[in-house]
């Protein structure tokens, strides 16, 4: 409850940083790596170095300074019990050790927030939020709670080297200030290009400390190499996923096995759930590294269906009602990409390349394009490339003032199969006769095999819209209600009745 009321206060104020993603509504870890691929895509584009900085801060959760937590909720302007509450929960932590059956004595934690406290994450990125306002304007900074990475881009690496190592002087004197320390020894950095010619990569220190760079470093669950052809971590997953695939040959006994539900069922949280997680990103591979999964998701699929070797793999999607990968892949990018676009607040909202790099991007056929620049080119071979996305409503109803919502349903306990329509014509006259002085409003909507519709009916008008073939019937039937309420709200003031058909709407 705490923690809800703390998240309100931060969203509605726009507190954290607009880079932070993490535990955050409608954003994840993928924000973070689509920035890093993003950012990657466009320098390779342009023929020019990035080199990204991955920090490492130890003991993050154990080390915050409880004090600078209560002084940046001041900073805030946030007064009354709710900073006298996260004082009192902070303050005096104690702990044991135990050994076997033998407990220590109690210890004070003098610093640090609980870790498994759902209140200790949103605490945590109060503190640590202020680090991405101190890099340079040429430098670019990503967080995901403790996860932080730093990147410049240009042609000269003389140039990059001194905006690097400006952005990492500044985090070294903000986090002496703040408590916070970082790990020289697993902070890593990765030169990314795609040049031939010998050049070196840049000399950066942390700390006094020179900071190794790699060939590749895995970064929030995706190894990313410095010619991003994400064939390391293609390997690597599949690796994973074949250990995985013993479970569904253990359990695919004829004699005592599971059945198909259940081993889908297995598949999809064990193994695909696994190619599943940065395939948006990852998905921007050469078509040839990403074939190194086929086998696996084929593999399964015959286990899970107790198919021939020789059973076509076409006739395996079909029987399993399971996609290609490559399909897949499509559909989760495209969701994710809506979810960018109906979301304002998401820094890559209104991104879009500039027409000289877009002109630079068609002149260079080999050249794998940024994400949104491949989602385009899914939505315009799909026919979906003219339609528009209707943002996300912000909430403005605190979470001490819940928005309840009722509906009546005077058919809830008749069973559809078992009553003659009859009862239902009496029930719902029944109804009108109680409601006869509400204005009734019917919505319905309708999809067939090339078009999507819905109708709004009053007394005196009836409203009939189509919409891209594309929508689903849910979106139809909520469409249809939305609709209505727009209606009713140009009227005049009075009482009404909306009538759907839709549960899953309501």
């Amino acid at each position: 409850m705490i923690n809800r009321r703390l998240v309100y206060f931060l969203e509605t104020n726009n507190f954290l940083h607009r880079c932070q993603s993490g535990f955050r509504k409608d954003r994840s870890t993928l924000d973070n790596l689509l920035a890093l691929e993003t950012d990657i895509r466009l320098a390779v584009l342009q023929r020019k170095h990035l080199v990204a900085i991955f920090f490492d801060i130890e003991k993050a959760y154990d080390r915050t300074w409880r004090y600078g937590i209560l002084k940046d909720l001041h900073d805030f302007n946030l007064r009354g019990n709710l900073p006298v509450f996260i004082q009192n929960f902070l303050k005096l932590r104690r702990f044991q050790v135990r050994v076997g059956s033998e407990l220590s004595d109690f210890f004070i934690q003098e610093e640090g927030v609980p870790q498994g406290s759902v209140l200790s994450v949103t605490l945590f990125s109060i503190k640590i939020n202020g680090i991405l306002n101190q890099l340079p304007f040429t430098v670019k900074g990503f967080l995901y709670v403790d996860d932080l990475y730093v990147s410049c881009a240009g042609e000269d690496m003389n140039v990059i080297q001194r905006q690097v190592q400006t952005a990492i002087n500044n985090i070294q004197t903000w986090s002496v200030k703040n408590g916070f320390t970082f790990s020289t020894t697993k902070t890593a950095g990765v030169h990314f290009c795609r040049k031939r010619k010998l050049h070196l990569d840049p000399e950066i220190q942390l700390d006094g400390h020179k900071i190794p760079f790699v060939n590749e470093i895995p970064f929030l669950g995706i190894v990313f190499d410095k010619k991003l052809t994400f064939l390391l971590h293609i390997k690597t997953l599949k690796k994973r996923c074949e250990r995985a695939l013993n479970i569904l040959r253990v359990l695919s006994s004829i004699s005592w096995g599971a059945d198909q539900p259940s081993m889908m069922r297995i598949y999809r949280s064990t193994i695909l759930s696994k190619i599943d997680y940065g395939c948006m990103i990852y998905g921007s591979a050469r078509k040839s590294v990403l074939q190194k999964l086929d086998p696996v998701h084929h593999t399964a699929l015959r286990l899970c269906s107790g198919a021939f070797r020789t059973s076509p793999i076409k006739s395996l999607y079909v029987y399993c009602c399971e996609p290609a990968l490559d399909i897949r892949r499509q559909m989760l990018s495209l969701h994710y990409f809506f979810r960018i676009a109906s979301n304002s607040l998401h820094p890559y909202h209104n991104f879009k390349l500039r027409p000289s790099l877009l002109r630079l991007q068609n002149a260079r056929k080999t050249f794998i394009p940024p994400f949104f620049s491949r989602m385009q080119a899914i939505l315009m071979e799909l026919n979906l490339n003219h339609i528009s996305v209707t943002p996300q409503p912000t909430n403005t109803f605190p979470p001490w003032k819940v928005n309840r919502f009722y509906y009546l349903n005077p058919f809830e306990n008749f069973s559809k199969p078992d009553t003659a329509d009859t009862i239902y014509q009496k029930l719902f006259s029944e109804h009108r006769s109680h409601y006869h002085s509400f204005t009734p409003v019917y919505t319905d909507g309708s999809k067939s095999t090339n078009q999507t519709s819905f109708a709004v009916i009053l007394p005196n008008n009836t409203y009939r819209f189509k919409l891209h073939p594309s929508c689903s019937i849910f979106t139809a039937e909520i469409t249809a209600v939305v609709t209505a309420l727009q209606e009713i709200l140009n009227r005049s003031p009075g009482s009404y009745v909306v009538y759907v058909d839709s549960l899953s709407v309501l």
